[in-house]
Parts: structure tokens; C-alpha cells; sequence
């Protein structure tokens, strides 16, 4: 049982590989040798590998075709009216299609297509121009034919090809043919990943998507808003008039940005101008599209609230402040309320009248980081005012290579499928591969960079199943609920993995395979391998030393710091303000992938964390507690060799009291190279084991993952509920026994016990005269032999200090 566990353990390990990165093409390799003359399609599949930019993803070739406009073109021979043209281009089996236009003598598409190598199954590129309305008959009006062996080659940064005019041609038995009316322009050219077409091609490996999925497939990059905290201190209100008369109003304000709400206390005190001076806090994005609307309201009852007042505000009416010393000049603020006027036939009229005014200091702090992701695993650091950003101190690049060993996410046509993509994130930039479908070992190759302003920072790069391909249910890839019914489809989580930068040594390649590990209420479980190149390039190493010796946030997060809970609420209502963003571009990252990548759920309660934190706190003392050991056994003389070292040592630090630090600063730094030697070679990766996740309950999985607030039957919240009593209890009764230590500690002079405080006063009194008469050599001298004395002057009833100190009163018996 234990080779099995040893080896299932194993298999969450990170694990070297050696992909042929950029430059790295062996000698006599089929990729770079130089084609023959006539070889046809040979002369793409094996030219020399041109150079390109992309040196951290194993090159991947395609065969570009950009179709760009037509003219000239010949009308329908039954309407007589232009065609509603579109073409097609086929390599092979694999064909794509642009868009078609009605009636149109001369459309326009600009569309590109990609072809991989790998799927290349002919040596000849047909490009056809097809007439839509043709139904039932040959819509075939002419095509154009390129040789692949004639194919010219591009690597960025070359310039792009300019694309030529074509004339059409129409089969006339055999491969003869003869010009027709019509001309195209296109352009072909072979190229890498690294062109600039790339990201926006049609690609073969998704020749089978559809519709609005095929912009789900491409690849994109993505830009997270520009966040502001926006600070709202609300003063005070004038003439302040309830509703009902003859009663005191109980006025607190509410203010509302979007689906932010926040409200001062009520003003206790009865009084027509209430006073708060509170701060309330929200997170706004720009665009700014939301407003601030501010009411003043009456608390007439728990259940009832009056309008008194309301005013709405443009957020750009605020200033933008990037310290915290420019004063912010306050401002009044007329309020209206739509009160009832009276009655006209019958009807309830209500008309706009002035109630009161409003007073408040309001502005969008420029100096704060404005965090949408948890604090451990922060990617940024810098503050939203761009003009307070300071140069980057390095690059990080990423060259998302491919995964292996993926698990089936969902059932197309009978039999298992996913269609896998990864979403990188690092400060405000996210970056989305392709997706490619039906393949358990995706391969992308494809290249990102960030720029790097500290190395205190995380990249999280997630690996999910595309759901929104279009043409069919969520079982099979669709973008809706089967029968259309049900609610929408969402992208499934594979697994995500973070590397921290700051251990990453510079200029070093690193390329692992991350193993992708995904916990489910049903257990840990491996959802595959994903294989990166990571490279961390230094810019400046006297910047990245300074950083060392830098807060971590800016300044204002120290000056002015904000709550724990207002930091909780203030990020998660950055996320979702993230999220909605990213989730209405084109493509859209969805909200789900947002949230996962952000570790929206990192606050929720879990047994299982929470056992794996306590042990994580438990092995930060096992240092010490061997340290405790260790000198326990040369206290007890356990080897005498060693406790005559241990007084030899003692000797000369007391007659030497200069070697001391010295001696403490040389033994750690020569532990520091002993270490080196035995460094890690590879970034931290998920580990399963410290995470508590291998030996999990699986009630406890399920609490886990349960909704908030809770969608489980009575029973089982009852018992989770004594559960959590229980656990809850060994942690107050280990709070309690360190405030009561606390609490002994300040008796001995507070007189609680008069005789404890009497001996210990004389005691302080006694040991000041003797340690000022006495050489401080000699009473380090005499406190060492105390303390290593040997096991025969030793006695096994606990020590006369500690007997003292437990018999000291607390405040634990003032409790109930």
C-alpha cells in the first residue's frame, strides 16, 4: 500500500521536459533542412526554419490565405442581378468560407485562413468563388489555383505580403481551363505563430466550428479596466424635514454606485442638521458609466425607511487625488425628493420640489492599488494614477506549449471530447489561447509577455473546456442548455497552476509540465499535464535590489490603511466589476473563467483549508521545537561530547561577549551556502499533500463546495454545525489558555495577588543589586553551568520559577 501511495503522489509532481525551443533545432533535424527544387509541398514542410521572436514555443507552420475583395464579377445568369458571392478555400479536406454578401458586384472581406501543417493532405491551394442563391445547381463561378511548392515564406517582422489580383478560371475538362470574368485578390504566403494574422485566422483545427463559436476558438488578449477607489465622506445634512410631523427624524444617508450600496449610521440624536463625518468606500471603473446617487432617508421603523432627499452625481464630476496630502475641498449638494402634492381627479400627482442640501467630500483615489485578486497571490502592485507608476525592473515571457493526458469534459456524438484552452493572467493583462477541439493533447505554441514592476508577483494561468463552440447543447459544445431550456452553458474548469516570479532565477528558461490539478466534491483528481517555457528577464538588477527594500503597496495602503473587512468588500466588488467587463468583449472571457482565475471563493470556509493552514503554522515550529530538543539532550547530557563542546563554547562567548553576534551572523551565513547546494531547481507547483487534499473527507469536500447560504438538507447542516462547535472549541480553548498566560504575566505587578507581587517586587529589588555588583561575566557564567547542569543536580518536580508563574491569578475566573 505504500509503493502505491509513493506512486500516486508521484504522479502530482512537476516533471522536466525538453521541448525544441526557438534557436534550439538539433543538427540534422528534419525540421531545418533545406527543400529540394520541384518538392512541392516539400518546400514548406521541411524549408529551413526561419528566425523569429518566438524562441520560448516549439515552432508551428501554416499555410495563410487572406482573401481580401473581388471585382468585376459576373451577374446571375437566371436574375440577371449581381450573385450574393462568398468564397471558399480548400486545401484538401479541410475548407473554409468567408461571409456572403446579397447582391454585390464587388464585396469585400478580409478575411484570413489558416491551414497547420500537420493537416496538409494535398500539394495544390483551390481558392473558389461560389454564388449563394445557385441552390440545387452547381453555385460554381471560378476559382484560382496556387502550387505549394511556389509558396512564398514570411516571418514577422518582415512585412506583410501585399495581396495581388487574381483572375478567375473555370474548369474545362482535365485541369485545362480558360479565364473568366472576375478577378480576386489574395494573398498566400507560409508563415509561423508569431504572424501578425495569426490570432485572427480561421484555422483548420476548428474547421468544424460554426457560427458564433468561431470566435470563441481564436486566440485574444484582453486589458482588465482601470479601477478607482472612489472615497465619499459624507458630512452632514441641512433641514433635514421628516415626512410625518410631530416626530424625530432618525436620518442616515445611502449611497449607491451601480450595485454598490453603503449607508452611514443613523444619527441617534433628534436634530434637523444631522452630523456623520463617515468615509464610504466603492470601486468604480473607468469608462465611467455608473453614477453616484445619494439619498437621505428616515428610519420610521426596522421595516420601513422615508425618502427625504436624493441627488445623483456624475463620477467625473469628482477630482482624481494621487497623494494624501492635497486637500479635498468639500462641497454642497441640493437634494430632491418627489413628495406627494396633493390630487388632481382623482389621481395621485406627485411633483419635484427643493427638501434639503447635502454635505460631502468626495474623490477617486489615484495612490491606492485598487486589488480585484487575493492578497497571496497578488500580480500587481502598482497604484491606478499611471503618472505614480515607476519604470519595470524585468520581462516575463510564457510560451504555452501544449497539455497532455486531458480528461474527457463532456460527451460529442457517443464518446468523451474536450476542447481545451488556457487563460493567462498577470497584472492588467490576459491573455487567451486558441481553443482546440476534440484532442486530449492540445498543442499551442503560442508566446505572451508581460512587463515585470515587481518580482513579488504571481502569474496564474488557467487550463478550461470551451462550452460555447455553437450548433449544440452544453454536452456537445454548444453555447446553451440542452433543449434550450435550461440555464446556460459554462466553460469547465481543468486546472490552473501559479508561478511566483521571485523564485524564478533570471535569464533562465524553464520548461516543466505542471501537472493540473482539480478538486471536485468527489476527490483530488489529475485533469492532465501542461507543458510551459518561462523565462524571467532582468531589465535592471539595481531597481529589482531597491524593490527588495520597498512596501509592497503604495504608500497611501500605509499612510491611510483601510479595514480587513473593508479590503473583503472592496475586492469582491472589484471582481465583479472585472468580470462584467471582461465578459462583454468579443469574444468575452467569461465570468466563470474571471472568477476562477481571481479565486473568487478563497474567503469561503473550508475544514479542509483550514487543516491544512494549522499544519502549515504547526511546521513553521519544528525548527524550533528541534532546536528545544536538541538542547534539551545537551542539558541532560545525552552525549557528553557534544555537552562539552556546548560549555567550551559557552566559556569563550562569555569571556568574549564581542563574538557573540559575530558568531550567530557566520553560522547563518554559512548554513545559506551549505543550502545552496540544494536549492530548488524548478518553481513551486500545487502541492496536494500540503493542501490536505489526499487524505480529505468526503463530507468535508461537500461542505466545500456547498452554496452560500447553505443548499444542504437539516440533518446534514446540523451535523456540520456541531462539527464546527467542536473544532471551534479546541481553538477558544487554545485562545484562551495564551490570554490567560498574558494575564499572569501583567499580575505580577498589578497586585492582584499581593503576596506574588510583594515576592516578585523584593525579588527585582534583590536581583538589581546583585547584578550590579556582580560582573555580567560572571552571571552569564553561572546561568550557563545552571542550565546544563548534569542529570544527578537535577530534580523532576517542575522548576521554583515555574511554580511561581502558574500559581499567578488570571481574569479567567471573572468569566461566566
Amino acid at each position: 500500500m505504500a509503493g502505491n501511495h509513493d506512486a500516486h503522489h508521484e504522479d502530482f509532481q512537476l516533471k522536466d521536459t525538453n521541448p525544441l525551443l526557438g534557436e534550439q533545432w538539433p543538427k540534422g533535424a528534419a525540421g531545418p533542412a533545406r527543400p529540394a527544387v520541384g518538392g512541392g509541398i516539400a518546400g514548406w514542410l521541411g524549408m529551413d526554419k526561419p528566425s523569429s521572436t518566438y524562441d520560448l514555443v516549439e515552432q508551428m507552420f501554416f499555410l495563410y490565405v487572406r482573401v481580401v475583395k473581388a471585382k468585376d464579377l459576373p451577374l446571375n445568369p437566371i436574375t440577371g442581378a449581381p450573385m450574393d458571392p462568398y468564397v471558399e478555400v480548400k486545401l484538401g479536406n479541410y475548407k473554409g468560407t468567408t461571409k456572403h454578401y446579397d447582391r454585390r458586384a464587388n464585396p469585400e472581406w478580409d478575411q484570413v485562413f489558416a491551414f497547420s501543417k500537420s493537416r496538409v493532405q494535398s500539394n495544390a491551394l483551390e481558392v473558389y468563388l461560389k454564388d449563394r442563391e445557385m441552390l440545387g445547381r452547381d453555385d460554381y463561378v471560378g476559382r484560382v489555383v496556387f502550387d505549394l511548392g511556389e509558396v512564398p515564406t514570411r516571418v514577422p517582422p518582415d512585412s506583410p505580403l501585399a495581396p495581388q489580383w487574381y483572375r478567375l478560371e473555370e474548369r474545362r475538362g482535365g485541369d485545362a481551363g480558360y479565364k473568366v470574368r472576375g478577378e480576386l485578390m489574395l494573398a498566400v504566403w507560409i508563415g509561423t505563430q508569431a504572424d501578425e494574422a495569426f490570432p485572427e485566422a480561421w484555422h483548420s483545427d476548428a474547421a468544424t466550428v460554426r457560427g458564433e463559436g468561431v470566435a470563441s476558438v481564436r486566440s485574444k488578449a484582453y486589458v482588465s479596466p482601470k479601477l478607482w477607489y472612489l472615497r465619499v465622506n459624507v458630512i452632514e445634512a441641512q433641514d433635514v424635514q421628516p415626512q410625518s410631523r410631530g416626530r424625530a427624524p432618525e436620518v442616515f444617508v445611502k449611497a449607491q454606485v451601480g450595485n454598490q450600496i453603503l449607508k452611514t449610521s443613523v444619527v441617534p440624536a433628534a436634530t434637523l442638521n444631522p452630523r456623520w463625518n463617515e468615509d464610504l468606500l466603492f470601486v468604480v471603473a473607468e469608462p465611467f458609466e455608473e453614477q453616484l446617487v445619494m439619498t437621505v432617508e428616515d428610519r420610521v421603523s426596522p421595516r420601513k425607511d422615508d425618502l427625504l432627499g436624493r441627488v445623483q452625481l456624475p463620477l467625473t464630476l469628482f477630482e482624481k487625488r494621487l497623494d494624501h496630502r492635497p486637500f479635498v475641498q468639500s462641497r454642497w449638494f441640493d437634494l430632491e425628493k418627489f413628495g406627494i402634492a396633493g390630487a388632481i381627479e382623482g389621481e395621485t400627482r406627485r411633483e419635484l420640489r427643493f427638501a434639503s442640501r447635502v454635505h460631502l467630500r468626495a474623490c477617486l483615489e489615484g495612490a491606492y492599488h485598487v486589488m480585484d485578486e487575493s492578497t497571496m497571490y497578488i500580480s500587481d502592485t502598482r497604484p491606478t494614477a499611471r503618472q505614480l507608476w515607476k519604470p519595470p525592473v524585468g520581462v516575463l515571457e510564457v510560451g504555452i506549449l501544449s497539455a497532455t493526458g486531458l480528461q474527457p469534459m463532456k460527451n460529442r456524438e457517443g464518446r468523451g471530447s474536450t476542447d481545451a484552452y488556457c487563460v493567462a493572467k498577470y497584472g492588467q493583462k490576459w491573455v487567451r489561447t486558441r481553443t482546440m477541439i476534440g484532442t486530449f493533447s492540445p498543442t499551442w505554441n503560442e508566446q505572451y509577455t508581460w512587463e515585470v514592476f515587481d518580482p513579488s508577483t504571481v502569474i496564474t494561468i488557467g487550463v478550461f473546456d470551451n462550452c460555447h463552440l455553437g450548433g449544440g447543447n452544453g454536452n456537445n459544445g454548444g453555447g446553451g442548455a440542452a433543449g434550450g431550456g435550461g440555464p446556460p452553458a459554462r466553460d469547465a474548469r481543468i486546472g490552473k497552476i501559479r508561478i511566483r516570479l521571485s523564485t524564478l532565477e533570471t535569464d533562465r528558461v524553464y520548461t516543466h509540465a505542471y501537472p493540473l490539478i482539480l478538486l471536485a466534491p468527489s476527490g483530488v483528481k489529475k485533469m492532465g499535464e501542461l507543458r510551459l517555457a518561462v523565462r524571467f528577464t532582468c531589465l535592471s538588477m539595481m531597481n529589482m535590489v531597491h524593490l527588495y527594500t520597498q512596501p509592497l503597496l503604495p504608500k497611501m495602503h500605509y499612510l491611510h490603511p483601510f479595514t480587513v473587512t473593508q479590503l473583503d468588500a472592496l475586492r469582491y466588488q472589484a471582481m465583479g466589476i472585472v468580470a462584467a467587463r471582461l465578459g462583454r468583449a468579443e469574444p468575452p472571457l467569461r465570468r466563470e473563467v474571471v472568477e476562477y482565475m481571481l479565486d473568487v471563493e478563497s474567503h469561503m470556509w473550508s475544514m479542509r483549508r483550514s487543516k491544512a493552514n494549522f499544519f502549515r503554522a504547526v511546521s513553521l515550529f519544528s525548527g524550533a521545537a528541534a532546536a528545544a530538543r536538541w538542547f534539551a539532550d545537551v542539558c541532560h547530557w545525552k552525549n557528553v561530547a557534544t555537552t562539552a563542546l556546548v560549555h567550551v563554547l559557552l566559556l569563550i562567548l562569555i569571556w568574549y561577549p564581542e563574538l557573540i553576534l559575530p558568531t550567530v551572523f557566520l553560522y547563518m551565513f554559512m548554513i545559506g551556502l551549505w543550502n545552496y547546494r540544494r536549492r530548488p531547481r524548478h518553481p513551486p507547483h500545487m502541492d496536494t499533500k500540503m493542501s490536505w487534499a489526499e487524505a480529505v473527507h468526503p463530507d468535508e469536500l461537500d461542505e466545500e463546495f456547498d452554496t452560500f447560504p447553505t443548499s444542504r438538507q437539516q440533518d446534514v447542516v446540523y451535523m456540520r454545525y456541531d462539527r464546527l462547535r467542536s473544532v471551534a472549541g479546541r481553538i477558544q480553548t487554545v485562545v484562551g489558555d495564551m490570554a490567560t498566560q498574558g494575564e499572569r504575566l501583567q499580575s505580577l505587578l498589578s497586585w492582584r495577588d499581593p503576596r506574588a507581587s510583594c515576592l516578585f517586587v523584593f525579588f527585582c529589588l534583590i536581583a538589581a543589586v546583585v547584578l550590579y555588583v556582580t560582573p555580567f561575566r560572571v552571571v552569564a557564567l553561572v546561568v550557563g553551568l545552571f542550565l546544563l547542569r548534569h542529570p544527578r543536580f537535577r530534580s523532576k518536580l517542575p522548576a521554583v520559577p515555574s511554580n511561581f508563574f502558574r500559581r499567578l491569578p488570571s481574569r479567567a475566573d471573572s468569566m461566566l
